[in-house]
């Protein structure tokens, strides 16, 4: 985690009168008796928001910042107006802050009190984050996002660079939680407003109003709700109107796991796609048969480790609502029961134990199986293949082979067939391949050779559940086959798979997990096949993702690159980061951590350091 971002306590409540109670700040979350109602009338209603949304069209975008998630009432009860009102195409973008989140039981059992909310609530509650800092993306419906930022209010909300149209201001009351209720705050609430922007609070107090006024909003006091005598209504000067969000057509170079998550996330957004790679879908690293969704679990509060959290627990959201929307079966493509991961130095065990102690690693994600190993709950294993070719079928995506030639002259990118890219935006993700082409920005790149092994399942084997990750991986089995992983030489060219390789593979399993190895058959080990492929990473471990400008006279490029051995956690979030940056969106993560992605974080580096080396 960044250092201004502190470890998240989640919210002790006590329940009264079927009401949760906050004893910290003396004060209810909401009301005993129609708290729907209330949220209706004071948030709503004094926010102006059907007719806005009943006014919007296809293409235009709504967002909503609030402050003071608690059990999300305000905004699902805004999301299902919108639902209902706004018009197929329009999106809605939701940002919320909360200092304390109810646990995942604690709101359950508060949204049981509405089931009016339905499939908004379920997507909620399935996605719901652990009590980790920073930014959450859930996607509550087609065309409705939640960005739930935890932690420190102005502290998360100076991190979001966006623009409100409505605010809800709806912490605990100013007498008891007279922290939040603060100038800084207003100001940046200001700050991100529009002409027009609204805001509605059930406080009226005088501190409140004045900050407010203060800091550019007029407000005014209106009749409360139930034995609420006033409630507080605000808004920027300026007349509101909604705005566009960019759709168009996009060219994507690359079908590995990061075209294809980029691919999919345009067109969730409405974009067309094209999909281009000579080598088809997912025919370099990301075409392994398995592959093991984690991370490496740290404590430490950098920008790096922070987006190794954020992108690995925004994986496993998004893997498990594929699964709920498809309802495939899963058992040989994605199964998300938890990884063990075997510690394998006294480094390492520092290193786990720092994350378990540190407060950004909650047991409900992490935890110690025994004295040589810990569990990654919610983790898993898939089959990256499988991945890539559901996330590219998509009625707004078309596949093409072919792959851009680098060597063609004119302006704009040229394929091998040449043709040229016809597209509004054009995003890069075809690897190291990307630091060959004509006025990239230095790209500080290295490619390591790793062979992966594949062994039949045995009877002992075949009711494994868990991937297992220690220097190397073990899958359990998928279509019938074990995969064991992986070499690792950054300075071996050879494309070619070898016998050698396996036995290292094997020799290493054997080592670390000698009853794994005795259940497979041991020496008699059957070995069905192998795979090389090339990891490109950069050289600080984390990808390039971002605008890179208009590279040969093109149009607007991005990069997406980088990902080494970690894109399967990491493509999702980092998609979702380019669709909303490139349709004029909210971010789904922080500006320091974008920062920490930008593409051009190099081109100041030391001349010591060799280019694309």
């Amino acid at each position: 985690m960044s250092p201004d971002l502190e470890p998240v306590a989640p919210a002790r409540i006590e329940w009264r009168n079927g009401a949760p109670y906050s004893p910290a700040y003396g004060d209810c979350y909401f009301g005993a008796d129609d708290a729907l109602a209330e949220s209706r009338a004071v948030f709503i209603d004094g926010s102006f928001l059907r007719p806005r949304f009943e006014s919007l069209r296809a293409g235009q975008q709504f967002s909503l910042g609030e402050v003071g998630f608690g059990s999300g009432l305000n905004l699902l009860a805004a999301a299902k107006l919108f639902a209902r009102h706004a018009a197929a195409g329009a999106r809605l973008c939701l940002i919320s802050v909360e200092k304390h989140p109810l646990t995942r039981a604690d709101l359950h059992s508060a949204l049981l009190r509405w089931p009016g909310l339905g499939p908004l609530a379920g997507q909620l509650q399935a996605q719901y984050p652990a009590a980790t800092p920073g930014f959450h993306r859930l996607r509550l419906a087609d065309n409705i996002d939640l960005t739930l930022m935890l932690g420190d209010a102005l502290t998360l909300w100076c991190q979001y660079d966006g623009s409100i149209d409505a605010w809800f201001l709806d912490g605990f009351a100013p007498a008891r939680n007279p922290q939040l209720w603060q100038k800084p705050l207003f100001e940046r609430m200001a700050e991100l407003s529009r002409p027009g922007t609204t805001l509605a609070s059930f406080s009226v107090a005088g501190a409140v109003r004045r900050g407010l006024a203060e800091c550019g909003f007029q407000v005014r006091r209106k009749p409360g709700f139930g034995n609420k005598r006033q409630r507080l209504e605000g808004s920027i000067e300026g007349t509101w109107r909604a705005r566009e969000f960019i759709q168009g057509t996009a060219c994507i170079v690359g079908a590995g796991l990061a075209g294809a998550s980029t691919a999919r996330a345009l067109a969730e957004r409405g974009w067309q796609v094209e999909v281009r790679d000579r080598l088809g879908i997912a025919g370099g690293a990301s075409g392994n048969p398995a592959g093991v969704v984690y991370t490496s679990p740290s404590g430490a509060a950098t920008p790096q480790n922070r987006f190794y959290q954020s992108s690995y627990l925004h994986a496993l959201r998004r893997l498990g609502r594929w699964q709920r929307e498809t309802g495939r079966p899963t058992r040989d493509c994605c199964r998300l029961e938890g990884v063990v991961q075997h510690i394998v130095s006294p480094r390492h065990r520092a290193k786990l134990f720092a994350a378990m102690s540190s407060g950004h690693w909650t047991d409900e994600l992490l935890s110690l199986e025994d004295d040589d190993a810990v569990v990654l709950h919610g983790a898993g294993y898939l089959d990256p293949r499988a991945w890539c070719h559901a996330l590219l079928d998509h009625p707004r995506i078309r596949f093409r082979p072919g792959s851009l030639d680098s060597s063609q002259a004119g302006p704009g990118f040229v394929f091998e067939d040449r043709s040229r890219a016809a597209a509004d935006v054009t995003v890069i993700c075809m690897a190291g391949a990307a630091a060959g082409l004509a006025g990239m920005p230095r790209l500080l790149l290295k490619h390591v050779r790793g062979q992966i092994t594949f062994c039949r399942a045995t009877a002992a084997s075949a009711g494994w559940q868990r991937a297992r990750c220690f220097t190397g991986y073990l899958t359990p089995s998928i279509h019938g086959q074990h995969c064991i992983g992986a070499t690792y030489d950054p300075r071996d060219g050879d494309p070619h798979p070898r016998a050698t390789d396996d036995l290292g593979n094997l020799a290493m399993l054997r080592s670390w997990l000698p009853k794994r190895w005795r259940e497979l058959g041991g020496r008699d080990i059957e070995v069905t096949g192998r795979r090389v492929a090339f990891r490109c990473q950069a050289i600080d471990f984390l990808p390039l993702a971002g605008a890179v400008g208009s590279i040969n006279d093109a149009c607007p490029t991005y990069l997406n690159i980088g990902h080494g051995s970690r894109g399967i956690a990491g493509t999702p979030l980092v998609a979702e980061l380019l669709a909303d940056t490139i349709s004029r969106l909210g971010p789904p993560m922080d500006r320091a951590m974008r920062q920490a992605l930008s593409p051009t974080r190099f081109c100041k580096s030391s001349r010591q350091a060799s280019p694309n080396g």
